[in-house]
Formats: C-alpha cells, sequence, structure tokens
C-alpha cells in the first residue's frame, strides 16, 4: 500500500496521509470485474444505500475525497477522486448515473436490476431493500492507475 501511496504522491505532486481503501463489490470477481471497467474508462461512478454509511458510522463522500480502490485480491490498483456526490430515493435515480456506472447494456433498466439483486444479495444493514431507500451516487475520476 505505502509503495503505491508513495507513487501516486511522487506522480501527482501531493501530500497526506494514505487515503481510504476499499474494492467494489462484495466479491473478489466483482472487485476486479467493476475495477476492470474503471481502468478501461468505463465506469466514472458508482452507487452506495445511505443505509450502509448510517450503520456503519461512516462519514459520506464528499467532493475531492481520495481513495485508494484495491483489486480482488487486496492490491491497491487506482487512485480515485471524488467529483461529484448526490443523495436520491433508488426509484429516482436516472439514467445518466446508470450510463456512468459503465455496467451491463449501460441502461438504467439494467442498473436498477442489478442494483436490487446486489443489495437484496449482499445488505449491509436490516432495513431490507426498497425502492425509496436513499442511494448515495458519486462520481469520480482516476488520478493514477499501478503499472
Amino acid at each position: 500500500m505505502e509503495a503505491f501511496w508513495s507513487s501516486a504522491r511522487s506522480a501527482l505532486g501531493i501530500s497526506g496521509p494514505t487515503p481510504q481503501t476499499w474494492a467494489f463489490g462484495a466479491t473478489p470477481d466483482l472487485a476486479d470485474e467493476l475495477l476492470a471497467l474503471v481502468l478501461a474508462g468505463t465506469k466514472t461512478a458508482g452507487a452506495s444505500e445511505l443505509w450502509d454509511y448510517e450503520d456503519a458510522g461512516d462519514p459520506l463522500p464528499q467532493v475531492g475525497d481520495l481513495s485508494i480502490v484495491l483489486d480482488g485480491s487486496g492490491r491497491p490498483r487506482v487512485l480515485l477522486r471524488v467529483v461529484d456526490v448526490r443523495i436520491a430515493p433508488f426509484d429516482e435515480v436516472d439514467a445518466e448515473h446508470a450510463r456512468l456506472e459503465g455496467e451491463g447494456d449501460l441502461s438504467l433498466d439494467y442498473w436498477r436490476r442489478a442494483h436490487e439483486w446486489f443489495w437484496t444479495t449482499y445488505p449491509g444493514h436490516d432495513r431490507g431493500f426498497s425502492y425509496a431507500m436513499p442511494v448515495v451516487m458519486e462520481r469520480y475520476e482516476v488520478l493514477h492507475a499501478a503499472g
């Protein structure tokens, strides 16, 4: 981790403590699949359940936040910067956000089916799934990728 962060700091001329680290999805295969979309430039957005943040006591993402995304093996692969954050009910997530997530056929219908399945299969809280549940939508940019 320290080698990746040192390389990113040097390449970008930035300083500071090591950012938060995380991986996409809930399985190593999904982490690798979604990371590949980010590295290809296809995936520039993501979504999480607000209730997960609340239950974990984690702060919401803010514009300018940096994070290091890990692959399915736990290796640091990319440094992201948050460029936009919105919160809306699940059933109000729009087609533009679905397209920016870069998954499936890029449609809102695909996004809704995939996320309902994911959040039902891998709940991070005990409130269940709801079409009215608040969704945290982030857009991000890649600042640095592992060589």
